[in-house]
């Protein structure tokens, strides 16, 4: 056993459990350990490394950033953090948007925005049993998958699951109290299941006749992962709302929660800030996702790819009949 490994487990809190394996480079979508094993990383940082490891744009603008500054308070501007705002603005139905570092902080902002902005006395959040939306106490209450709760409980109240894919179970859900509907367009951690495109517009005419705000979780499907740069952009249906992190900066923490106008002037100075959300650096690696994400070609290429290991997938499936649909 390599020492390092040795030290780590005697040092940090056992949240994950490892693999034995001390990583120290990669390159495109190849891990190296400090033994010269080399590794396909089919984990991708948990759906982070979009781009591969050490991607020259990303890197030389994360470098570049850090020659120039690496932290300022939000009581300032900064060049990176607008630029980032301004393409995530510009390919999206959003007005405006909320830097974080992570998903979880992405999600507390959108669960925050659609309780602040729906008013006093409304402030259940409706999600769907399966889902994941992160592992702070709101976004786990958030979570429809008991296994997250357990030992964490009593959780906070006003959040309420629904089964998957059942209209008329969300529908009665929906009271007084509701403010918003939160979703993964294509659940990830509950087994990579997309919610059927209907299923989805009825939610939207839901969430526009009782005035809910539609929250889209697209942390982990989002950046190109699906094809196109929002999963959302796939379905004839907008979110008021929605969340990004993960693939944003290729690497760097980096979370975003994305409004309309009419829900985000409800955040007000004061009402909610990030110390570190929007860092310089950052955003910098975020602006070099975006830009390549946007290069002519580059998305079409992706679908093809999909495509191909799509039909390669289901032509290894089919000589497996234990491999079938959940």
């Amino acid at each position: 056993m390599h020492p390092l490994i040795e030290t780590a487990d005697r040092l940090f809190m056992t949240t994950y459990s490892r693999f034995p394996a001390v990583i120290t480079e990669g390159a495109g979508c190849r891990l190296r350990d400090a033994e010269g094993r080399e590794f396909l990383d089919f984990l991708s940082g948990i759906a982070v490394t979009n781009l591969g490891h050490a991607h020259p744009r990303v890197t030389a603008a994360v470098k570049a950033q850090a020659e120039r500054l690496l932290h300022v308070s939000n009581l300032f501007y900064t060049g990176p953090q607008t630029r980032l705002a301004e393409l995530l603005v510009a390919h999206s139905f959003a007005d405006r948007v909320f830097f974080a570092n992570s998903g979880a902080e992405a999600n507390e902002a959108a669960i925050k925005l659609a309780r602040i902005s729906a008013g006093e006395g409304r402030y259940e959040i409706i999600s769907l049993a399966g889902s994941f939306h992160g592992r702070t106490l709101a976004t786990v209450a958030a979570t429809g998958q008991p296994k997250f709760h357990q030992g964490f409980e009593p959780l906070p109240t006003g959040f309420v699951h629904v089964p998957f894919g059942d209209l008329a179970a969300l529908e009665q859900a929906i009271g007084p109290q509701t403010c918003g509907v939160l979703v993964e367009p294509l659940q990830g951690e509950g087994g990579v299941r997309p919610l059927d495109p209907n299923y989805l517009a009825a939610i939207r005419q839901l969430c526009d006749q009782h005035g809910l705000a539609l929250i889209f979780d697209e942390v982990q499907v989002g950046m190109g992962r699906t094809g196109t740069l929002f999963a959302y952009q796939q379905l004839d249906v907008e979110p008021d709302i929605m969340t990004l992190a993960k693939a944003l900066g290729n690497g760097l923490p980096i979370g975003a929660a994305l409004a309309r106008e009419r829900f985000a002037a409800a955040f007000t100075p004061g009402t909610h800030a990030s110390t570190f959300g929007g860092n310089p650096v950052a955003c910098a690696a975020g602006v070099a996702v975006m830009e390549t994400l946007l290069e002519p070609g580059f998305l079409a290429a992706v679908r093809q790819r999909g495509e191909y290991l799509a039909a390669g997938l289901r032509r290894v499936a089919g000589r497996h009949p234990a491999v079938a649909e959940a």
